[in-house]
C-alpha cells in the first residue's frame, strides 16, 4: 500500500505493499428510482443494525467532514475533471468528492492527476492530512477502476478491502464512501450499500477466525459509518438492514 502524509502541503510518500479500507458517499440530492422524494436532514444517524458486535450506522454526511478514526472515500481511475463535470457529476455544493478535495486544497485531483494514485479498482492508498483538514485523522482511498466497466459486486470486494486495511491500522470505527453518485455513476444505491455491509462482514469474520487459530491479532470494530446524500439516506439504509438480515437468518 502507498501511504502519504502531508505536512503543511508538503508530502513525503513511503511504498508499504498491499492496502486495504471503508462511508456509502455524500451522494446524488436529485431525485431517482434510487432516492427518496423527501430528503433526510444533514447529520442524521441511523443505526440500522449490528452483527458480530459491529454497529452498522447510517449517517447524512460528506467524507470531508464525517468524525470517525479512519474515512475511506473511493474514486475511479482519472479522467480530466471528472469530479467537476454536472452533469454527470453531482453539482459541486452536493458533491462529497469536490469536498473532500477541496479539504486537501486540491491534492486528490493531483495525486490522481500525476498518477500517484492511479485508482485501478482494489488499489489503495492511504493519506495523512494535516490535523483538522478532516473530520478523521486518516483517509484510505480505494480504486474502483474503470468507470465504463463498473459492476455493484465489486463493492464486496471494496468492503473487505476496506475492513482489513481498518483492522491493520488499528481502528474501532471508520466511515465509508463509496462516492459513486459524486463521480457520475448513477448506481443502484441499495445493492452497493448492502453490498459494502456484505464485504465488511466477509471479512470481519475471516479476521476474527484467523485470531481465533492464533494467525493474527487486532483491535475489534465496533462502529461503520456507512455515508449518504439526504436523498439516498433511507433507500441505502434499507439495502443495509437487507444485507444485515441476510447474516442473522
Amino acid at each position: 500500500m502507498k501511504t502519504i502524509e502531508f505536512r503543511g502541503l508538503k508530502k513525503s510518500l513511503m511504498i508499504f505493499g498491499f492496502s486495504l479500507m471503508t462511508t456509502v458517499s455524500f451522494a446524488q440530492q436529485t431525485t431517482t428510482s434510487n432516492s427518496s422524494a423527501t430528503p433526510t436532514a444533514i447529520g442524521t444517524t441511523k443505526t440500522w443494525g449490528s452483527i458480530d458486535g459491529v454497529q452498522m450506522i447510517g449517517m447524512v454526511q460528506g467524507p470531508s467532514a464525517a468524525n470517525a478514526e479512519l474515512q475511506i472515500a473511493c474514486v475511479f481511475e482519472y479522467t480530466e475533471g471528472d469530479i467537476f463535470v454536472s452533469p454527470p457529476a453531482l453539482p459541486a455544493a452536493l458533491n462529497g468528492l469536490v469536498h473532500l478535495d477541496e479539504a486537501l486544497k486540491g491534492k486528490l485531483t493531483e495525486i490522481r492527476k500525476t498518477g500517484e494514485f492511479k485508482g485501478h479498482a482494489l488499489e489503495t492508498l492511504l493519506l495523512t492530512p494535516p490535523t483538522k483538514t478532516l473530520g478523521a485523522r486518516k483517509l484510505l482511498l480505494i480504486g474502483l477502476g474503470d468507470r465504463n466497466k463498473f459492476t455493484p459486486e465489486l463493492m464486496i470486494s471494496v468492503g473487505e478491502i476496506a475492513t482489513r486495511e481498518a483492522l491493520k491500522l488499528g481502528v474501532s470505527n471508520f466511515a465509508f464512501a463509496s462516492d459513486l453518485k459524486d463521480a457520475g455513476i448513477d448506481s443502484p444505491t441499495a445493492l452497493v450499500a448492502g453490498n459494502v455491509v456484505r464485504g465488511v462482514v466477509n471479512e470481519y469474520r475471516t479476521q476474527n477466525i484467523l485470531k481465533s487459530q492464533k494467525l493474527t491479532t487486532f483491535k475489534p470494530l465496533n462502529k461503520v459509518f456507512l455515508l449518504a446524500g439526504p436523498s439516498f439516506f433511507t433507500v441505502a439504509g434499507g439495502g443495509i438492514a437487507e444485507a444485515i438480515a441476510q447474516y442473522k437468518n
